[in-house]
């Protein structure tokens, strides 16, 4: 070697660590050493100085991200070509692959905001699960099985995402209350299927480990059945959302009447009609004061799914309704985390 060459190297080479890098071998450099810190330095010889209060802080909260708006397909809607179908993930930041929960709101059959179940999908997302959020298409302009076909295409959409989003794909459950109890019902009795399965990333599945139904329907023509005879009357109308919702409007080529009007379609809508050995293991809770949905309706639902053989749980929640505050409390909370840790971690 020259020795100008030598010399040049040399410089070069001393150049690096006085920069704060460090040689490792022939390919690459480590990062520089975490620099020190002189706490209050600057102010600790100050005539008067006053000291302040030390905090030592034991780190054993996970961080949580948000990244809202995720588009997980684009669908057509009545008028419109191309809707952009939503969720919000939130995502704790640790290095390994976490199993994932898709959360589905519930809204009547007629609306659909992601934004709901926040302390639910916090705590889930505090135990060590990214959560994503969707919303998903409604009736009138939308109809069986259209939504849960969202539904599917959501779970598709984050398995085939799961390096970017640090997901372990084998490891997905779903959870959501009212209509989207029942659609997490859906999802997890179809499970193992390719039913429903329609529209982007066809080539992972919508199969989930693991199914949480919160004050869900299931047989949709006995909604009211736990109720007075004038709520089942209001049950049985055209105007009934879940008649909308399966029947669709018969402005635009639905069917009139009210859920009885098509027997078959209502079966069809059934998520006990789809129960196989395939079915995901469920958990099923229900408020002994819900006026909205029969509690009949888990009850229903988690009678088939034992009658199947299909690992499952029910529990009755003593005075809490369709909702609210009772959802949101720390026993509830633990026994859906708990369902969800032992199916998926």
């Amino acid at each position: 070697m020259k020795p100008m060459y030598k010399k040049m190297m040399k410089l070069a080479l001393m150049s690096m660590v006085t920069g704060g890098l460090m040689l490792t071998g022939p390919l690459g450099f480590a990062a520089p050493e975490k620099p020190q810190v002189h706490v209050d330095s600057a102010t600790k010889d100050m005539p008067g100085h006053v000291d302040s209060k030390v905090l030592t802080v034991p780190v054993t909260t996970t961080e949580i991200g948000l990244i809202s708006n995720v588009v997980y397909e684009q669908v057509p809607s009545r008028g419109y070509p191309n809707v952009p179908m939503q969720m919000d993930i939130l995502q704790p930041k640790t290095q390994q692959k976490k199993p994932a929960i898709v959360f589905v709101t519930g809204g009547g059959f007629i609306n659909a905001n992601k934004d709901n179940g926040l302390q639910l999908r916090m705590h889930l997302a505090e135990h060590g699960y990214v959560v994503g959020s969707i919303n998903y298409r409604v009736a009138p302009t939308a109809r069986f099985p259209e939504p849960l076909e969202d539904v599917k295409a959501a779970i598709r959409y984050l398995k085939a995402n799961a390096d970017r989003f640090g997901i372990d794909p084998a490891r997905v459950g779903i959870v959501g209350g009212s209509a989207g109890g029942y659609l997490t019902a859906m999802a997890g009795t179809t499970s193992g299927t390719k039913t429903f399965d329609k529209g982007e990333n066809l080539q992972v599945t919508s199969d989930v480990k693991a199914a949480v139904d919160l004050y869900g329907l299931s047989d949709l023509t006995q909604v009211g059945a736990d109720f007075s005879a004038d709520v089942q009357a209001r049950h049985r109308s055209a105007g009934a959302t879940e008649a909308l919702w399966v029947n669709g409007s018969p402005v635009f080529g639905g069917r009139d009447g009210g859920i009885l009007a098509d027997k078959q379609a209502a079966d069809a809508a059934n998520p006990i009609h789809y129960i196989s050995k395939t079915s995901a293991p469920m958990l099923l809770m229900h408020g002994t004061a819900d006026t909205i949905v029969s509690p009949s309706q888990t009850d229903l639902l988690f009678q088939a799914l034992q009658q199947k053989g299909i690992p499952s749980e029910r529990y009755l929640v003593t005075g809490a309704g369709h909702g609210g505050k009772y959802w949101v409390q720390e026993p509830v909370l633990k026994i859906i985390t708990d369902f969800f840790d032992h199916y998926l971690k």
